[in-house]
C-alpha cells in the first residue's frame, strides 16, 4: 500500500490544485488540539480541519450551534501548533459570517489569531457573496454543500441532500456558482453518490466528499470517529479505525493509507 503524500513540502491551496489534476487522493481528518493534529500531520493528512464539529465531540453539546469564534480560534491556534506539513482550515460557526463585515472579521481572526490558513462556511443563498469578497481580500474559502449541520434546527434532522431532482440540480448549480466565486474548495457532506460524482467530474477545484462516495477528489473524516470514541451512534459514512489498529497512531495511519489507495469509501459507505 502506498502512504505517501503527493509532496512532502508544506500544503498549500495550489498543492490541493496539483493532486485535483493528478487524480492523487487529498486526506484529511478533523482535530481539535496538538498532540492529535501532531499525529495526522505526521501520518501524511494534506489538511486537518479544525471543525464546529468540536462542540458535539469535545464540549458534549447537542449540536454545533453554540460553538464560537473563540472557540475555533483557540482550538485552531493548538491544531496549528501541532502541524508542519498539513494546511490548517478552520470551520466559520454559525452566525459568524451572515453579514460582509462580520464574515471578514471573523475570518481575519480565524488567520491572524488561529493560524488557519483556509476557513471553511457552509452554503446558503447569502454565502455566494461573501466567498467573493474573502477570495477578493486573499483568503482561501472551502464551501461546504450538502448536509450543513449549522442549519439542523431549520432541515430538522441529519439526512442525506440532494436525492431529489430539483435539489440535485440546485447543488451542482450552486457547486459551479461558488468556484465562478472564488471558492479553492468544495466540501460535499452526505450527498448521493452519483450526484457527487457528478459535480466533482465538473468542477475545476479539488471535491472533498463527507458520506459523498468514492468518487471525490479527497475525503475527511471527523477524527473521534475513527478512533470509535464519538458520543452517540457512528455514522454510517464512517469507519472504526481503531479495530484491530492497536494504537492510535496505526488507526490513523490506516485511514491515511486506505484513501491514499481508494480502498475507502466503498459503496457500503456511501448514499444512493
Amino acid at each position: 500500500m502506498s502512504t505517501q503524500p503527493l509532496a512532502n513540502h508544506k500544503v498549500s491551496v495550489q498543492t490541493f490544485k496539483q493532486m485535483k489534476t493528478q487524480r492523487a487522493p487529498i486526506v484529511a481528518l478533523t482535530a481539535y488540539d496538538a498532540a492529535f493534529a501532531r499525529v495526522l500531520d505526521e501520518a501524511g493528512c494534506d489538511f486537518i480541519l479544525v471543525g464546529d464539529s468540536l462542540g458535539m465531540v469535545v464540549q458534549g453539546l447537542a449540536t454545533t450551534i453554540p460553538v464560537t469564534v473563540e472557540d475555533i480560534i483557540y482550538h485552531t491556534r493548538l491544531v496549528a501548533r501541532g502541524c508542519a506539513r498539513a494546511l490548517v482550515m478552520a470551520d466559520m460557526p454559525f452566525m459568524s459570517y451572515f453579514s460582509a463585515d462580520d464574515c471578514l472579521r471573523n475570518a481575519a481572526r480565524l488567520m491572524k489569531e488561529g493560524g488557519a490558513e483556509m476557513v471553511k462556511l457552509e452554503w446558503g443563498a447569502l454565502q455566494l457573496d461573501m466567498v467573493s469578497r474573502l477570495t477578493e481580500c486573499g483568503i482561501p474559502v472551502c464551501a461546504h454543500l450538502g448536509l450543513t449541520p449549522q442549519a439542523i434546527h431549520k432541515i430538522g434532522s441529519y439526512r442525506v441532500q440532494g436525492r431529489e431532482h430539483a435539489m440535485a440540480e440546485k447543488m451542482v448549480a450552486d457547486a459551479r456558482a461558488l468556484e465562478a466565486a472564488g471558492a479553492d474548495m468544495l466540501l460535499l457532506e452526505c450527498v448521493p453518490l452519483a450526484l457527487a460524482a457528478c459535480i466533482t467530474a465538473s468542477a475545476g477545484v479539488p471535491v472533498i466528499g463527507i458520506g459523498a462516495g468514492p468518487e471525490v477528489d479527497g475525503q475527511i473524516l471527523v477524527l473521534y470517529d475513527v478512533l470509535d470514541i464519538a458520543p452517540g451512534k457512528r455514522t454510517r459514512f464512517s469507519k472504526n479505525y481503531m479495530e484491530g489498529a492497536g494504537s492510535i497512531h496505526a488507526a490513523v495511519a490506516r485511514y491515511v493509507s486506505e484513501v491514499r489507495d481508494r480502498d475507502f469509501p466503498t459503496a457500503d459507505y456511501a448514499f444512493t
